[in-house]
This record gives C-alpha cells, structure tokens and sequence, in this order.
C-alpha cells in the first residue's frame, strides 16, 4: 500500500517540534477499511519478527507509550500487539510511585522493568512522566525528598533531568536495547468527546476518573510539558515518533508499522547450527522416520 508512517512521523534530533504543527486527526490517504486490511497484514509481520528477535536473542526492543489521558494507549497495544507470543512481550504499566520506589532515583523502577535479551518490552507511561505529570505539579518531587522547596525546580533542575534521560537511553541503546517513543497525539475536543463516551455508556463507565477531569484543566501545560521534552530528548538512538490519535484505527497501524520497520533494521538472524549440530538434527531425523 506504499505508506512510510516512519517517516512521516519521525520528530528528528534538533528539529524545533512545535505540537501544534502537528494534526491529530491526519490519515493521509489511508481509509478505515485499508487500515483494518492492513493492520491484519501487519499484525503477521509482528508475530514473525518477534518470533525472530527471541530466537535471536542478542537485542530487545523498549516501546514507550505516552499520551494525554483517553488518547488509546491500552487499545493499541490490544490491537497491535495481541497475536504476539506473550512469552515474548511484556507491558508494564507505570502509576504513581511508591514508597519504595521513591526511596530510589527516579529511573530506577524503569531500569528493573526493562525486556531481556529477545523481548519486547512496552512502558504505558515511563520515565517520562518525571518531566511530565512532575513538570505540571513539580511539588510530586519533592516526596523524593532530596529536594525541600518547589523553588529548587528550577531550569538547571529540568536540563539535568532531560540530560539524565537522554544518558539513561543512550546507555541502553549501546547495549543492545533498540528504542521506540512513540507520543499519541489526541485533540482536546476528541479527549471531552471519549470522556463522555466513558460516562455515558454503562460498559465503560469503570474507566472513567473523575481525576482525568481536573488533569484535563492543565492541558495547555501539558502540551508544553510534551513539547518540551520531545525537543529535548528525541535523538537518533531514541527518537519519538508524535502519531496522530483522533481515529485510533489510524494510530494503531501507523505504530505497527513503526515497530516493524525498527525490527527489521536490527537485522535478526535464526542461529546457525555447527556442523556438529547439523549431524545430529539428521540422526535425529533417520530415527524418528524409521520408527515403524
């Protein structure tokens, strides 16, 4: 169907992304029909490249999920990721630290969650939200207690966060980690109209948080938040990549798409058997078909 969604979606380093350049209701030229068509395709492609990247076993792959509330991360990793081998695939689902993870620095739940070797691992949310959720409400950092004042949350404070980050990544990526950052890009109109949605259908009713509601008053702050650390973080080795997510029929394939790109970059091999190996695998093979 000749579509480049890594291309078109790709916020290169040093690239001055502004969000609101960005359409969140962009498909292109894609309709529904050829999304679901393709999304089934696609979905193929995943279960083999996974299959791969485990029999592989020298890289893993970190997808990392962020978006304002109701933008469909849980969907899209249902839809994209739901014929993987679960053997082979791991979300986690980051909410607010707990005591213990607080007496730690703030990348250290992240680093224990991280996928081995031949896994994929997703963070719904990450180590994002401390240049996020804290960035709207620095006082959340201060149950880290190395700092006293909101007053410390200063600029020197957010360069060494995002310099933190961008270390934390490059290390990982050094050492066989590929990584993949992808920003669900919702308008504010579509946020109100799956809210309602949430309140209004009765099946959905146990996702809806009246808390989404007061986040909601800060949107402005967040999309400043986003754009913020988009600029400061998007790198070659990590890059982001800022999907459309007004119809989540197009989100979901544009990020298959963009998982599958990067799989087949890291160039997976089946190992190669020695020839010792190959001479047993036809015993093996003589025996089992000479068995009457």
């Amino acid at each position: 169907m000749g579509y480049n969604f890594s291309d078109d979606f790709l916020i290169k380093e040093n690239s001055n992304f502004e969000i609101k350049k960005h359409k969140t209701s962009y498909k292109g030229k894609i309709n529904k029909d050829e999304a679901k068509e393709l999304l089934e395709i696609e979905n193929e492609k995943l279960r083999v490249l996974q299959e791969k990247l485990y029999a592989d076993g020298s890289q893993s792959l970190l997808i990392i999920l962020q978006a304002m509330d109701a933008a469909g991360k849980d969907s899209l990793i249902e839809h994209v990721f739901g014929g993987v081998n679960p053997q082979g695939c791991e979300v986690t689902s980051f909410k607010s630290p707990s005591t213990k993870e607080y007496s730690h620095d703030f990348l250290w739940r992240h680093y224990v969650a991280l996928p081995a070797k031949g896994k994929i691992g997703i963070f719904n949310r990450s180590h994002y939200e401390s240049v996020l959720v804290c960035k709207v409400h620095p006082e959340y950092n201060l149950s880290e207690k190395v700092w006293k004042d909101v007053k410390q949350f200063d600029k020197k404070f957010w360069e060494n966060r995002y310099e933190s980050i961008r270390n934390f990544e490059k290390h990982l990526a050094n050492n066989g980690t590929k990584i993949i950052k992808i920003f669900l890009n919702v308008s504010k109109e579509e946020q109100k109209q799956r809210f309602l949605d949430r309140i209004n259908e009765d099946d959905k009713n146990w996702k809806f948080s009246s808390a989404d509601i007061t986040e909601r008053g800060f949107w402005d702050d967040y999309q400043n938040a986003y754009e913020e650390a988009i600029n400061e973080t998007s790198t070659e080795s990590a890059p982001w990549f800022v999907i459309p997510a007004d119809q989540k029929w197009f989100s979901r394939v544009a990020a298959i798409q963009i998982i599958i790109d990067k799989l087949e970059e890291m160039n997976l091999q089946y190992p190669k058997l020695s020839e010792k190996e190959k001479i047993g695998l036809a015993e093996s093979k003589a025996k089992l078909e000479s068995e009457k």
